[in-house]
Parts: structure tokens; sequence; C-alpha cells
């Protein structure tokens, strides 16, 4: 065994054959034990040369494991194993962290192997355990009765890391006013399940749907009904997805002057071609945010918003000049352009506001 290499489902044969392009004489074993997604190099000429050029010429190949030690797949054949590598691997100075996964049938668990060999790294280097972004991780993958140890750098492409701060708080600050889509019943359905997705997948305070005259009852109703129908997909799959709560997306219907009239103390930004473009106004958007529980942003569709409103906003944003925005685009793309605008320092200014907020009203509660 000296190298093991994951692919996307159904995308082994495609790997193997370009590994035998680049190796002629390499020894394969595809789906070994029948396990899908999954290559072993059992023999090649230069193992780190290989695992290079596939790391380079191969992207079907999401995972190359370069096997170090090979050993039975007992716990105890795998912890001596180990043993016999680490000390020219992994420093005192350095941490650590144990990944395995296992295929097949066992008499114990993941888990259980990175316990043991995370305890004899400790008693063997000195070095200590860190889960979250370890310099060296010690990559344990069994397959049936064998097997393959690697140990590698501990960078790992992650979703989220210490590096990152969660979005959730900023766009739980923002209300979206959106003008429903009209016309054809079809089409006021589907424009409206576009937006109800994206604003839940955003998770924002709330979205109000907010005519600002008389419309067709008919049309409306099917807008709503579109909306309400792509929030609950998409909740669905954030409740399945997400290991935190996820929190759905309250839709709201108010009469657009009525609402601009009730949040006059609140910041209202409207987005139009008319307005200034984004980086202009980045200041006063920071300062919007860390001073603000709710930031209201308005948006049009085939009308407009009336100008009328524009005098009682505080400010109006282009957010692409010379582009007019999709109904449906123009939510998500609001919110993007402005976390994006208002990220680094100012991000986690507002974030921490944000938490300062929640603790008071805790506290009153």
């Amino acid at each position: 065994m000296e190298l093991i290499i994951k692919t996307p489902l159904g995308l082994e044969n495609i790997v193997a054959s370009r590994i035998l392009e680049l190796d002629p004489y390499v020894v394969l074993t595809i789906k070994p034990k029948g396990f899908a997604g999954l290559l072993v190099v059992e023999e090649c000429s230069d193992k780190r040369r290989l695992a290079e050029h596939i790391l380079r010429e191969v992207p079907e190949a999401e995972n190359v494991i370069l096997v170090e030690a090979e050993a039975s797949g007992d716990i105890k054949s795998i912890v001596e194993a180990v043993r016999k590598i680490i000390r020219d691997r992994i420093s005192p100075e350095e941490s650590f962290a144990v990944r395995t996964v296992r295929r097949g049938k066992h008499d114990f668990t993941s888990i259980d192997v990175n316990v043991v060999v995370g305890a004899v790294v400790k008693q063997e280097v000195g070095a200590r355990v860190d889960l979250e972004n370890p310099d060296k991780i010690i990559q344990i993958e069994i397959i049936n009765d064998k097997a393959g140890i690697a140990i590698t750098d501990g960078f790992r492409w992650k979703k989220m890391s210490g590096r990152k701060k969660p979005s959730i708080r900023f766009f739980n600050k923002i209300s979206i006013v959106q003008m429903p889509y009209l016309g054809s019943l079809e089409g006021a359905r589907e424009i409206g399940a576009r937006i109800g997705r994206a604003v839940q997948a955003y998770e924002v305070n709330e979205l109000v749907i907010a005519p600002s005259k008389p419309v067709d009852a008919e049309e409306l109703a099917r807008f709503i009904e579109g909306v309400l129908e792509g929030v609950e997909s998409r909740y669905v799959i954030q409740k399945k997805s997400y290991a935190r709560d996820v929190r759905k997306v309250r839709v709201l219907v108010q009469d657009l002057y009525q609402l601009v009239r009730d949040r006059r103390g609140e910041p209202i930004i409207v987005f139009e071609p008319e307005g200034v473009q984004l980086r202009e106004c980045r200041e006063k958007l920071r300062e919007l945010f860390i001073k603000s529980k709710r930031v209201n942003f308005l948006l049009g569709s085939r009308e407009g918003i009336p100008k009328g409103v524009y005098r009682i906003a505080d400010m109006v944003v282009d957010l692409a000049p010379g582009i007019t925005l999709p109904t449906e685009l123009a939510a998500p793309v609001a919110l993007a352009s402005v976390y994006i605008t208002l990220h680094t320092d100012y991000e986690y200014e507002i974030l921490e506001e944000a938490n300062k907020q929640d603790e008071e009203q805790s506290i009153n509660e």
C-alpha cells in the first residue's frame, strides 16, 4: 500500500486511467473491498513523485494520502506502526490530531482508535492535542483488515476555522423589504420562491412584502405562496445540514409607505440605480450597522422603489452601475455586497456590538 486516493463517487475509473497515464507501471486497486470513492496504489516506482503528479494533474482526486506505514486492521497493530514513525515526524513543540476513517466491520470505533493513538503520541513525543488547528495530523485509513497510516501537515479545507467568524449575526440585523413581483401567476410564484430561498439562506431578520399601491389579489397571493414555499424548502435543508439551530425567516406584508413611516427611526437603505456606489458609503454603512439593532434594505421589483421614499431613506445605493438586476437577484446581491464591503475590521466591530446587544437583551429579559 503506497497511496490511498479518495475520489467523488463514480469517478474512480477516470482517476485510475489518469494515474496510469502518469505511471503505466503502477499497480492499482479500484474500489478495494467494494468501497466506492476509493483507490489504492499498491505498487509504484516513486510514491512521493507520483503523489505530487496526481495532486497537480488530477483534480478528480480529492485527497491523496501518502502511506508511511501499513498495519493490520486492529488497534494494537496500528498503535505499533504509529509508534515507529512519529518520533521523526512530530516534535514536542508541535500540536497534533488523530483522524481515523474506518471501513468494514470491527470490534472498535474510529473514536477508540483516535483516543488510543493520541495517548501513545503524547506519551512518546510529548506533543499536545489540538483538534481544531493542529500542526500535524495522523491520518489512519482502515480498509477491512488493513490500515494505511500517514502524517501530514495540519491544514485542511474547512467550512469554519479559528480565523473565521460566523456571519449569521450580521445578517440577523437586516430586514429585507421587497416590493412584490406581479404579472403572470406562474411567474409571480416562481420569482417569489427564489426570493424566499435566498432570504432564508442568509437567515435575515425578516422579509416584508411591501406593495406601494393596490395590487391584484390573486397575483399577490401567488407571489406570497412562492415566498413561503422557498423559505420552507431552504429551511428544511438547513435543518438537516447545520449543526447549529436554524431560525425560519418571518414573512410579513405591509404597505411600503406605512412601513417607512413606522420605521423612520431605523436605518433605511434603498437599492436603486440612482444611488451612489457602495464603496462611497462604506463608512456611513458601518456606523448604521454598529448603532442599530435592525437595518432595512428596500428593494424594488418591476417598478422601482418610489422616489418619494428616497428623501426619507438614510442612503440610496447602486449595487452595479449600468446593470439592472433581476428581481430575484436583488436581495442576495445586496446582502452579499454589503457583507463583503463591511468585512474585515468593520465586520468584527459590528459583530461585537451585536453580541453586546444580545447580552443586554438577555439580562433585561
